[in-house]
């Protein structure tokens, strides 16, 4: 296969030839698959593409003829059809052994083994797919699937200019109805806005792909990247808030991605294999969605969405197409549509005529979140059929507090608009009040609320929201966003610029969680083909495995507390002996600085994650050991329900109000106290006030959760009589009703309780 002489460049230099040529489009593809097979020593090389809805086999070298033009597969039918539906890679030592598999014996493949296949990318969807097969049982390289993919990319310049794939007509972006109609997504932002509809910008399309000349394309690069740094020096100067907090440490992080030096050399990697200076950067850009899909980390995708705002920026320095909405400047009230938006894009609009946001992604935790919320503007994410249901310039009314935009409203519906609009701003002034009143119940039962955080912008969230401190302090962000193993001395750095952040608060470091979804490309795991990856070699698993990477952690957590309390908390936790291995390693490396006279901690608290329900049966040998035990919702509901949160169709099943899932909660309570541990919660669960409300009513009062839903569950807090709560909670779960939440729901509503 491919060797460093046989790169994707030598395969682009003849790939050239061909696309200068003036032969037929189908000769064109004929002598593709030639080429790529001769170059990577493949022996089959085939093309599919979609065709009225269909991938049909257009060009192959070493399937059976006969079967060009007569296989067609449907999407996520066989291999070929899951790669172009899922948009994704596929890399198969054995293709039989796929649960897709299809056999298509046509085509005469059953005496092929391996299989690889990557997605032809058009406008971000798939047109086709460019796949190699071999007679022996193997995996393909990396190197070998880069050059799959860069190669996928220049066909797919080839078949449009051909007109040789489906190609969405301008009707089918418009609006298939004028009616008025309501459309639900994520609440991101709490607010309302009213104003017309504005499309943040047009996707910008590649031309041409391969280079020229390599020189030239590097240098509009560089001067691309000059531009685009300095319109963000100039931005994060003249950005204006009304008070100083999170967003502006969002905008020195955003500010570090535009610098990142790992980010421009793979760009100009790209442009090396012989890629134009736009196809270079669409090239990375597919790479990092690619790894945005596959993140579980719902934090660590957040950030990943600040390249591709970057990414889209550079393209268009670089192609010469600057317009967008913010550039030609808000007319009247707008509503903005956009797929996604950067902290940096949204602060070129004009806030007096910017009244929401509506994103076809997004999330609580994304940079454009925070900016939005010091911006005081209404974000509603998540929105499915955008570009299908809206056209520019239709009247929209935003409530994402209730999850939803309103299309082409009617008299009747801008009028209860209005009416709630006027309701909700004396609410918001309510809850500004409470940002430095305790969260203490009716019946005088403190409890504390705890914010998640990843990253050094993120500990900003404790002043705007009066939180108690960091229950959750996720040090693998760091290690995800870097191109390389950061170096001790650099996450000590990080360490201590929390803790200094963080000021008299406690902050909770949870040591590195990676491996299973959250792979380091700088970091080979012998793990094998893991077919359940957060059940794999992960988190504590992986680290005491790997103890030198945990050691360079250790010490550089213990260094950055010096002469303070430092918290340590161990992921996925199954066993004590675990427990026991990892403070060991921490309280080696403590003698280890101690012994070189330098300043410790004052004192090492440890502790647990409970996400492997396995641990819950052996409390009574882990609670003497530790100090505080942290309950990671999200994991431990997709183990006791054997559901992978991953799956959609199984995301929803399970309700966080199921009498399991209470039950195995309240069971770890007594326990707990009995032994002075610390006992709380750290996942998802917990930042929902009529989840809180339960767990509170399971004696459980620490809660780390999102900075968005400290005030909502403040006002909760102060509105619940716990007590009271105690004693039906034990009713309700020594004899489950049918519909818990319904009668959660129900019993807060009759004493009272505010779930805003």
């Amino acid at each position: 296969m491919l060797s460093a002489a046989a790169s994707a460049r030598e395969i682009l230099v003849r790939l050239h030839d061909v696309m200068a040529g003036r032969t037929p489009p189908q000769a064109k593809l004929n002598a593709v698959v030639q080429i790529i097979g001769e170059t990577i020593g493949s022996e089959v090389c085939s093309i599919y593409l979609l065709r009225e809805g269909l991938l049909e086999l257009y060009a192959t070298r070493g399937l059976a003829q006969e079967a060009v033009h007569v296989t067609k597969l449907a999407l996520g039918e066989g291999l070929v059809g899951t790669i172009a539906a899922d948009v994704e890679v596929l890399n198969l030592d054995e293709a039989t052994s796929h649960p897709n598999f299809v056999h298509n014996p046509e085509t005469g493949e059953d005496r092929f083994h391996s299989f690889a296949g990557v997605p032809i990318i058009r406008r971000e969807r798939s047109v086709g797919v460019l796949a190699v097969q071999h007679v022996d049982p193997r995996r393909y390289q990396d190197v070998e699937i880069e050059a799959l993919q860069t190669v996928a990319m220049v066909l797919s310049e080839l078949i449009a200019n051909a007109g040789l794939i489906d190609v969405a007509t301008g009707a089918g972006n418009r609006p298939q109805s004028t009616a008025s109609v309501r459309l639900p997504g994520l609440k991101l932002v709490e607010g309302m806005g009213a104003g017309f509809a504005v499309f943040h910008q047009p996707r910008i399309t590649i031309e041409h792909t391969v280079a020229e000349d390599t020189d030239a394309e590097r240098h509009r690069v560089y001067a691309a990247f000059d531009k685009m740094r300095a319109q963000i020096d100039r931005m994060t100067h003249e950005a204006e808030f009304g008070t100083a907090g999170e967003h502006d440490e969002v905008l020195a992080t955003y500010k570090m991605f535009a610098y990142d030096e790992g980010w421009s050399r793979r760009i100009n990697e790209a442009i090396d294999s012989g890629l134009t200076a736009e196809a270079a950067i669409e090239r990375v850009q597919q790479r990092t969605r690619q790894r945005m899909r596959q993140i579980d980390d719902p934090l660590l995708a957040d950030r990943m969405h600040d390249l591709e705002d970057l990414s889209n920026r550079l393209l268009r320095i670089v192609s010469g197409q600057m317009g967008t909405a913010a550039q030609m400047g808000l007319r009247q009230d707008t509503i903005l549509i956009a797929r996604n938006l950067g902290p940096a894009e949204l602060l070129e609009y004009d806030k007096r005529r910017l009244k929401g946001v509506v994103l076809e992604e997004g999330s609580l935790t994304a940079h454009v979140t925070i900016v939005a919320r010091a911006m005081g503007v209404p974000v509603l994410g998540r929105v499915r059929d955008v570009r299908r249901t809206i056209a520019e310039g239709d009247m929209l009314l935003l409530d994402s507090t209730e999850a939803n935009v309103f299309v082409r409203p009617s008299a009747a519906m801008e009028e209860a608009f209005e009416g709630k609009l006027a309701t909700r701003q004396k609410r918001k002034a309510a809850f500004a009040a409470l940002r430095d009143v305790p969260p203490v119940t009716r019946d005088d039962e403190r409890v504390t609320l705890m914010v998640n955080a990843g990253l050094r912008d993120d500990v900003a969230a404790l002043d705007i929201t009066g939180a108690d401190g960091i229950g959750l302090f996720r040090t693998e962000f760091q290690f995800l966003i870097s191109s390389s193993l950061p170096q001790r001395e650099r996450q000590q750095r990080l360490y201590k610029e929390v803790l200094d952040a963080a000021g008299d608060k406690p902050v909770v470091f949870r040591t590195v969680d990676i491996g299973g979804d959250k792979a380091l490309p700088y970091l080979v795991v012998e793990a094998g083909d893991e077919e359940n990856p957060a059940m794999g070699w992960r988190a504590l698993r992986l680290a005491l495995e790997r103890d030198g990477l945990m050691k360079a952690q250790a010490r550089a957590l213990i260094d950055a507390a010096a002469g303070r309390v430092l918290n340590v908390m161990f992921p996925m936790v199954s066993e004590p002996w675990e427990f026991d291995e990892a403070k060991a390693l921490f309280e080696a490396q403590r003698a280890w600085i101690g012994a070189r006279g330098k300043r410790l901690p004052t004192d090492i608290r440890y502790g647990a994650m409970l996400e492997v329900p396995a641990l819950a049966e052996q409390l009574d040998i882990l609670l003497p050991r530790v100090q505080f035990l942290s309950v990671g919702t999200n994991d431990l509901t997709q183990f006791l329900f054997a559901a992978d949160r991953a799956n959609p169709k199984l995301a929803e099943r399970y309700d966080w109000l199921s009498p399991s899932i209470l039950r195995f909660l309240a069971r770890l309570v007594a326990p707990c106290r009995a032994a002075g541990v610390d006992l709380g919660v750290c996942g998802e669960m917990g930042g929902r006030p009529l989840e809180a409300m339960a767990l509170i009513g399971l004696g459980i009062d620490r809660l780390s959760i999102t900075p968005a839903a400290i005030g909502p569950l403040k006002a909760m807090v102060r509105s619940l009589d716990a007590g009271t709560l105690r004693q039906r909670m034990v009713e309700w779960l020594a004899h489950p009703p049918r519909d818990l939440r319904g009668v959660l729901t129900a019993w807060a509503a009759e004493t009272g309780v505010e779930l805003a």
